[in-house]
C-alpha cells in the first residue's frame, strides 16, 4: 500500500536534505524516435482500430481489431492483443480475446448487412482496456455493434473472465435515441483519481438499413465497483444538423477521454463538420453535466479518430502536460474547400498541450504521407516514454498494418521540453498521487 502523498513532498524532502527542483535541472534525455511494426496483415485480411495501455505492474498491452476479408465494419472480425514486458520494445504474439462465441440474437430487430455467403460470421470489435489500480485489468467491447461485453484480466492480459453483457444498460438513451447501433470507445477508457472506470460510447439510428453510422450521439458508461456493475452517464453531444455553416456539428461519434488536473474529465470527440475541427465537452464528474461541445481550433478533424493521454500532472511533476494524435494537418486542409469529404488521413501527427488541452503549440508528425485505416492510441511509461500504435500503410486495406512509436518528450520539442527523472503519467500510478475528482 501507498501512502505516499505530494502534499507531504515537502516535508520528505527536507528531512533527506534534498532540493524540491533537482529533476528539472538534470540534463535532458537525447531525443529518439524508433517504430516498429506491431499488427501486420497476411492473406488478404487487415488490422484496424488500435488501443494501447500501460498496467499498474508495467506490462504493455496493445490490441487491434483483426478483419479476416476486407475493410469492411461487418464479418469475421476478432480482437487480437500482444503483451510487452519491456516497455514496448518486444512482444509476445498475438492471439484472441474479446471471444466471439454464437451468433447472438440481436436486441434490435434489424441485422447488419453480411456478404453472400458469410451471414454467420460474427462481428466483435472495438476493444477497449483500462488498467486499475488494484492490478486488474477491464474490457469492454461489442458484438454486432448491437451488445457490449464485460472481460477482466487480473494476470496482466494473460488470461480473460468469462464476459457478462452490460447492453441493457444503453436502453436508457432509448428515449433520446432510438439507436440499433452502439459502440465502444475506442482507443482505451480511463480510471479517474476517485477509481471510477469510464469509458465513452457512442450510439446511432442506423439510417433504414440499420446499419449506418448515423445520426449518432455520444454518451458514457462507467462503474464504481472496479467493474462489477456498469451504469451510463448524460448525453455528451448529439446530432444537431448538417451544412456548411461551422457552428453546426452532426454525428458526434468515436471519443476518447483524460482526467483534467481540476478532476473534471474532457471528452474528446470525432465530429465530422464543415469546421473540420475536433470538439470536446467537459463533465466535473465524468457523467452528469457535460457542457456544450467546443471546437477546438488546434486540432484537425479529418473524420477520423484520435487518442488523448496525460503525460504530465503537477504538483508531482513541473508541469502539465496532455498529449493528443490524430492524422492530418491544419495548414494543409486550410487550402480545401470547407468539406468534410476533403479530409485526408494523412501524417501522423502528435500534438502537445500545457493548459489541459485549450491550445496545443507543440505539434510534430511522427509517419508523414498516407495512413492506411489512420486511427491511433497513445500511451505513456512510467519513465516519460511516450507510445503510439496507429494505422500505417499505403491505403485503407490489405496493404495497411498496425505500427507503434516510441518516443520522448525531447524528440518531440527539439530538446525544448523535458519531463522530470520519475514524474511522467502512465496512468493507473500517477492517479494515486492526485487529488480525488468531485463526485
Amino acid at each position: 500500500m501507498k501512502f505516499f502523498s505530494p502534499f507531504f513532498a515537502p516535508f520528505f524532502l527536507a528531512v533527506a536534505g534534498l532540493s524540491l527542483c533537482p529533476a528539472s535541472n538534470l540534463p535532458a534525455a537525447t531525443p529518439f524516435l524508433e517504430t516498429t511494426d506491431l499488427f501486420v496483415a497476411a492473406n488478404g485480411d487487415y488490422y484496424h482500430i488500435p488501443g494501447i495501455v500501460v498496467t499498474s505492474k508495467g506490462t504493455v498491452l496493445a490490441y487491434a481489431a483483426w478483419r479476416e476479408h476486407d475493410t469492411h465494419d461487418w464479418g469475421n472480425i476478432k480482437v487480437h492483443l500482444r503483451r510487452s514486458t519491456d516497455g514496448g520494445k518486444t512482444w509476445d504474439a498475438a492471439h484472441q480475446i474479446a471471444p466471439q462465441g454464437k451468433a447472438p440474437k440481436a436486441i434490435v430487430l434489424s441485422s447488419p448487412p453480411k456478404v453472400k455467403g458469410r451471414e454467420k460470421e460474427i462481428t466483435v470489435d472495438n476493444g477497449v482496456l483500462i488498467p486499475d489500480r488494484n492490478g486488474a485489468v477491464h474490457m469492454l467491447y461489442c458484438v454486432e455493434y448491437r451488445r457490449v461485453f464485460y472481460s477482466r484480466s487480473d494476470d496482466d492480459g494473460l488470461t480473460w473472465s468469462k464476459p457478462t453483457e452490460i447492453s441493457k444498460i444503453f436502453e436508457k438513451y432509448r428515449p433520446e435515441i432510438n439507436w440499433k447501433i452502439v459502440a465502444t470507445g475506442p482507443g482505451h477508457g480511463i480510471q479517474l483519481n476517485n477509481g471510477r472506470l469510464e469509458v465513452p460510447v457512442w450510439l446511432a439510428t442506423g439510417g433504414k438499413e440499420g446499419y449506418q453510422h448515423n445520426p449518432s450521439m455520444v454518451g458514457v458508461t462507467f462503474s464504481d465497483d472496479h467493474g462489477k456493475t456498469w451504469q451510463t452517464g448524460d448525453i455528451v453531444s448529439r446530432t444537431t444538423g448538417r451544412g456548411t455553416d461551422p457552428i453546426i456539428y452532426h454525428n458526434p461519434n468515436e471519443t476518447e477521454a483524460v482526467q483534467l488536473a481540476d478532476g473534471s474529465v474532457l471528452f474528446n470527440m470525432r465530429t465530422p463538420s464543415a469546421h473540420q475541427r475536433k470538439m470536446t465537452s467537459i463533465s466535473l464528474n465524468g457523467a452528469t453535466g457535460w457542457c456544450k461541445p467546443q471546437f477546438v481550433e488546434d486540432l484537425p478533424e479529418p473524420v477520423n479518430f484520435g487518442s488523448t493521454r496525460r503525460l504530465s500532472l503537477k504538483p508531482v511533476s513541473d508541469k502539465n502536460r496532455l498529449l493528443f494524435s490524430i492524422t492530418g494537418s491544419l495548414e494543409t486542409r486550410a487550402e480545401k474547400a470547407p468539406d468534410e469529404k476533403s479530409c485526408k488521413r494523412e501524417d501522423m501527427t502528435v500534438f502537445l498541450s500545457y493548459d489541459e488541452g485549450k491550445t496545443w503549440p507543440v505539434k510534430k508528425i511522427i509517419r508523414p504521407g498516407t495512413a492506411g485505416c489512420g486511427y491511433s492510441d497513445l500511451a505513456v511509461l512510467p519513465d516519460g516514454t511516450i507510445l503510439c500504435a496507429y494505422g500505417a500503410g499505403p491505403k485503407f486495406g490489405s496493404d495497411a498494418k498496425i505500427v507503434l512509436t516510441r518516443f520522448n518528450l525531447e524528440w518531440l520539442t527539439d530538446g525544448k521540453d523535458s519531463v522530470p527523472l520519475g514524474t511522467a503519467d502512465p496512468g493507473v500510478e500517477q492517479a494515486s498521487k492526485s487529488s480525488v475528482a468531485p463526485k
